[in-house]
């Protein structure tokens, strides 16, 4: 299984604000053995969002969508989601238990009467309005729930609260899967060279190592290595340290210098 995350906001997209999920998401996959297989930015657009997630749905990979599931009239995501799934949306029984908990610990700490009928409150209750068949994600922040349709998991744009959301995510319903992904990366700095004189050996590398990739980092301008290469490969650490050994040797046939080594 593939793991992929769709981040949702205009804001991310005009840069008012930075998008902290997509590195957050690397790491916390990344420390259970994990591995992220894509990424998708969309601004708050109802026909953009249903299409990325009927492509999420239909791909199979479990999906964190972060962002857009709020009840004000710039959040589009769940009725995206119920859209993309051709079902109509209903208010979750256990998402307007967990709102209601949430309206009374507020009033509670406001010192005011909990008035569950008030019009603000009443609004509050969509926020629970998810597509048919959903699930719920707790939210161990403020108690109001994201939602789950099959493999597809739906969380606010608040880092604060999606990222731990994700974790519980990754820590119950996918802990079978920790480790599985588990990769190596080994690269040099390579001088004096060009990628097309290194090509032929990129494509020799990857046709006798099944399952491992090779990748070419140029610069051109860095500040103390000046115009240079990152040559390496990535994949499955035994199949790994396998292609780096061929990698090195020919290096060495073609004359070409190494700077350094590099091991992630």
């Amino acid at each position: 299984m593939n793991f992929g995350v769709v981040i949702v906001g205009d804001e991310i997209l005009s840069g008012k604000r930075q998008d902290k999920h997509l590195s957050k998401v690397i790491e916390l996959l990344g420390v259970r053995g994990l591995a992220l297989g894509w990424a998708r930015y969309v601004g708050d657009d109802r026909a953009g969002i249903t299409g990325v997630l009927r492509d999420a749905f239909a791909s199979g990979d479990a999906v964190f969508s972060c962002g857009g599931i709020g009840a004000t009239p710039d959040d589009h995501t769940r009725q995206c989601a119920a859209a993309a799934l051709g079902v109509p949306l209903a208010l979750h029984p256990r998402a307007k238990e967990l709102i209601q908990e949430r309206m009374r610990d507020t009033a509670r700490e406001q010192n005011l009467p909990y008035e569950p009928d008030r019009p603000d409150n009443l609004h509050r209750l969509n926020m629970g309005v998810f597509p048919a068949g959903a699930e719920i994600i707790p939210n161990p922040y403020n108690k109001i729930p994201g939602f789950s349709v099959r493999d597809v998991h739906f969380v606010p744009g608040f880092p604060v609260m999606a990222h731990p959301m994700i974790e519980w995510l990754l820590d119950t319903r996918y802990a079978p899967l920790h480790g599985t992904q588990s990769r190596r990366e080994h690269s040099v700095i390579v001088t004096g060279s060009m990628e097309a004189t290194l090509t032929p050996l990129m494509e020799a590398i990857e046709a006798d190592f099944p399952g491992v990739k090779v990748f070419s980092l140029p610069s051109v301008d860095h500040p103390t290595l000046g115009r240079h290469i990152e040559l390496g490969v990535k994949g499955e650490a035994a199949a790994t340290e396998a292609a780096f050994r061929a990698l090195k040797n020919g290096l060495a046939a073609l004359g070409v210098a190494i700077r350094s080594e590099l091991v992630r």
